[in-house]
């Protein structure tokens, strides 16, 4: 069974009309439920997958306008659709004020039951996605990026990134899963978001969900959403990102942070195509396209304990790896001019020589930072070296000669005669640090903050004087 297909609820107390709704949803190309009251419904509605409920009013036990407001009680968004004769037009309008979705009158054909049924499954879904827009708060990139505009945001024209771009044309149009791989700052997101913009699901949500900032505790919640009452707090049904995904491409960063038993649970979703929400008991279909990444060798994560060997062989259908910047500083140039063209400022050849000196362990991103830093600091000017951090202008510095000097005489001031000052300064660095280092047990966070400067400074520092 496709798992786009939707699951509806037929409510009717005449056994007639409810035989006669049952055939015109299957005609209709939908997966019917039936019952002849609003109690046999609720019973259906908290042990199955429902999409959409279409009532009577009038029936025995709870009839329609009850079981909305039992519906609404529970703060289940299901899209609700009444059925009245005629002469009950005012009772169908209070139903709408309840929160029905809509009203059809009876007789009617096939054709008015599904405008219907469509109506309010399509308000329903657009709903739940102005929700996730505004938590996003950026809706444009959400729904709108066409592939274009994201695989000229990949700026590089080195072989290494012409490759991607191949990769991005060649898995873009298909449904298959893919995997991801490259450090911290590469631009994974990027191009997982330019593989949805190629997709035929462009139309449909671009879900991320970042596996390494959410406590695992939430995790499985977060990814399944759980029922009213799962758990201490759980006070309403909450979708998860596969269910707001249903139609689109579900993004999974870093996903060997993700719990080895959850990542079970992922195992089985691709696998079957239907996810359990965290506290319920019925099976849910979804219609997804899930990419993962990971900053992260991936055998050696399998190695490691961190990623289950099966989960890894069913993302990894197709594979894409990210070059590290250091690999392709030819791009540097075009990147810089690519981050500084909304602020219309330039950048000196100097400084572009200075970027292309430094090895940038944080990648990209770090120099789209860099690079925002340095505009501000220039006044939105030219941007030349004496903007730049000093990490990166000490390495451009022409190297000066220096004698050796003890730690007695760094510490003491007793250096030989001819010995020039940047040496001293070198020498006095590597004993602070590893005094820093010292005091705080190998802590490089808090040495930093002890020595007053920036983690990435101290990790540059230690590279530059290879210091462990």
């Amino acid at each position: 069974m496709s798992a786009s297909i939707k699951h509806i609820l037929a409510v009717d107390d005449e056994p007639s009309m409810l035989r006669l709704l049952e055939i015109s949803l299957r005609q209709a190309g939908y997966l019917p439920f039936t019952a002849k009251d609003g109690r046999e419904a609720l019973e259906i509605i908290r042990t199955q997958s429902v999409n959409c409920v279409v009532t009577d009013l009038h029936m025995p036990r709870m009839d329609g306008l009850q079981l909305l407001k039992e519906i609404r009680a529970e703060n289940l968004q299901l899209p609700v659709i009444i059925v009245t004769a005629q002469g009950e037009i005012k009772s169908a309008i209070e139903a709408m004020k309840q929160g029905a979705s809509d009203y059809i009158l009876r007789p009617f054909n096939l054709e008015v039951l599904e405008i219907a049924i469509k109506r309010a499954l399509s308000v329903a879904r657009l709903n739940i996605e102005n929700q996730f827009l505004r938590e996003q708060n950026n809706p444009i990139i959400a729904l709108k990026d066409s592939v274009q505009n994201l695989s000229n945001s990949l700026v590089g024209t080195s072989l290494a990134m012409q490759k991607v771009h191949e990769a991005i044309a060649q898995i873009a149009p298909e449904k298959a899963t893919a995997m991801i791989a490259g450090e911290t700052g590469t631009g994974k997101e990027l191009v997982a978001r330019a593989i949805h913009a190629g997709s035929p699901r462009k139309n449909a949500l671009f879900v991320a969900v970042n596996c390494a900032a959410i406590p695992h505790e939430m995790l499985e919640s977060e990814l399944f959403g759980h029922e009213k009452g799962a758990f201490t707090g759980a006070i309403k049904e909450r979708i998860g990102k596969f269910e707001l995904a249903d139609g689109g491409t579900l993004f999974l960063d870093e996903v060997t942070e993700t719990p080895m038993q959850l990542q079970a649970k992922l195992l089985r979703a691709l696998q079957e195509n239907v996810i359990e929400r965290l506290g319920g008991n019925h099976l849910i279909p979804i219609d997804i396209r899930v990419i993962a990444a990971t900053n992260r060798n991936p055998m050696q994560a399998i190695k490691d304990g961190k990623l289950r060997e099966d989960l890894y062989y069913r993302l990894n259908v197709f594979r894409i790896d990210l070059p590290a910047l250091k690999t392709r500083k030819s791009d540097i140039q075009s990147l810089a001019q690519h981050f500084l063209a909304k602020r219309k400022v330039e950048i000196s050849a100097d400084a572009i020589n200075a970027l292309m000196n430094y090895n940038w362990p944080g990648n990209v991103r770090e120099l789209e930072n860099v690079l925002e830093r340095a505009a501000i600091i220039s006044g939105n000017k030219t941007i030349t070296t004496q903007h730049l951090p000093t990490e990166i202008v000490h390495l451009n510095a022409e190297p000066l000669e220096a004698d050796n000097l003890t730690q007695t005489e760094v510490l003491t001031g007793e250096a030989k005669s001819g010995a020039s000052m940047p040496h001293a300064v070198e020498q006095l660095e590597k004993r602070l640090i590893l005094d820093a280092l010292t005091t705080t047990k190998g802590n490089k966070s808090r040495a930093a903050k002890l020595l007053e400067i920036s983690e990435r400074s101290l990790w540059y520092k230690l590279e530059q004087y290879h210091l462990k």
